[in-house]
């Protein structure tokens, strides 16, 4: 029986730096490995180089916001079965729906939960 924690590339795009170094280093702490990009362009960028499992998607972004990120990375062949979940202080209905609509799988409100956000990433499957 195998009992090792399943590790993650997951790429985290957020603006806030105090929330970057939290997501960072609770993910890495539980073993994923992390990339992290502060702005909507970076995240373009480095998304297809780095081809992470998880992206954790903040999207109140200057600029280019999550919900242009996410389309645009979807559009990507090797982010077909990535998990995208939005993390925001946008979580109106509407904005839920819109953020369904571009390809992101849960939508947590900021501040979110820790343990859920570890769950989540857990559960992404495995780039093959």
């Amino acid at each position: 029986m195998n009992t090792e924690k399943p590790r993650r590339r997951v790429l985290v795009v957020e603006d806030n730096l105090d929330t970057v170094h939290t997501l960072v280093a609770l993910l890495r702490a539980d073993g994923h490995e992390v990339q992290y990009a502060v702005n909507g362009y970076v995240a373009l960028a480095l998304g297809p180089k780095f081809l992470p499992e998880v992206v954790i998607l903040d999207l109140g972004l200057p600029g280019l916001n999550g919900f242009e990120v996410c389309k645009r990375l979807r559009r990507y062949r090797g982010f077909r079965d990535t998990r995208f979940i939005a993390v925001s202080g946008y979580c109106s209905d509407a904005d839920r729906t819109r953020s369904r609509s571009v390809g992101c799988e849960a939508h947590l409100p900021k501040p979110a939960d820790p343990n859920e956000i570890l769950a989540i990433v857990a559960a992404a499957a495995p780039r093959s």
